[in-house]
């Protein structure tokens, strides 16, 4: 970057801000560690000769990526980091037009239930279908990041592509989701069993993680029925974008946070849900307007 003073490249960095973080929460599953990894990239280029990077975006990409990597590999390294503890973060913002620039790329496209399987790939496959796939990296650069072929990074991107084909993906527009996001509350708070069963796929899944740990129920009929008898319940359940995604925000009559969840819909029925009810876990969820309101 040729004529790069102290304020340019600061002005340079904060405009890659945004993407990098969306990498790298992509990688890692965790704002916190995403901004740290961003942070440790900024002090890396404050010790480089600036002048003498010619592509700024692809040289903090390639920090990036690298310090996940090295992230990725410490957390496999410590097996007693259950799954539970690996859950990816909730990012839970308003639907609207009004967010941050670098929150709705942090948000866009990777729902919940991506991240979960994301989870479940190996660092350097994480890496190469995050970058190649997401970010649109050539395997050329991921494979120097991975200190490998490109080859070797393309049959790692590939590899991870067919772990993640069977995730559930949105495919209705937004407007849609929410129809049916809207659908299943209202039944929900009716008590409507049918009704329920109308917005919900024959093969809808839905993990809760709670305190207790984590449990699976699986198909419209069972899902619904939880559904019916939580909405008996003395709770306040309003919608909110919940990683990128159309979901809902659960209050008791005093205002406290008591759940968050993130639904997936496709076909104009809801495939996928995964929320967290887990006290622990909810205190670290930032709300739009105050954590708990």
């Amino acid at each position: 970057m040729a004529g790069t003073g102290p304020e340019t490249l600061a002005a340079a960095f904060e405009r890659q801000r945004g993407r990098l973080v969306a990498v790298a929460y992509r990688m890692l599953g965790s704002r916190a560690d995403a901004e740290d990894a961003v942070q440790e990239a900024w002090l890396r280029l404050g010790r480089q000769d600036a002048e003498a990077i010619d592509n700024l975006a692809g040289w903090l990409t390639t920090v990036v990526g690298r310090i996940c990597i090295d992230l990725l590999r410490a957390r496999t390294a410590h097996p007693e980091l259950s799954y539970e503890q690996r859950l990816p973060e909730f990012v839970v913002t308003e639907d609207d037009d009004e967010q941050p620039a670098d929150e709705a790329v942090l948000a866009e496209s990777v729902g919940l239930a991506l991240l979960v399987v994301l989870d479940t790939l190996g660092p350097a496959e994480r890496l190469a279908f995050v970058l190649h796939d997401m970010f649109a990296m050539p395997f050329d650069e991921i494979g120097r990041i991975l200190d490998r072929s490109a080859d070797a990074a393309k049959m790692l991107a590939s590899r991870a592509r067919r772990k993640v084909q069977g995730t559930p993906r949105p495919t209705d527009d937004r407007r849609r989701q929410w129809q049916v996001v809207d659908a299943f509350l209202a039944a929900s708070r009716d008590g409507d069993f049918d009704g329920l069963l109308r917005v919900l796929d024959p093969d809808v899944r839905w993990t809760v993680h709670s305190s207790r740990g984590v449990a699976v129920r699986h198909g419209a009929a069972e899902v619904a029925e939880r559904a019916r008898l939580g909405g008996r319940t003395s709770v306040d359940a309003s919608r909110a974008l919940v990683n990128g995604e159309p979901g809902i925000v659960v209050r008791a009559p005093n205002g406290r946070l008591v759940g968050v969840m993130a639904c997936t819909v496709a076909g104009g029925r809801i495939v996928e849900i995964v929320s967290v009810s887990d006290p622990a876990r909810l205190a670290t969820i930032d709300l739009p307007g105050g954590r708990d309101g």
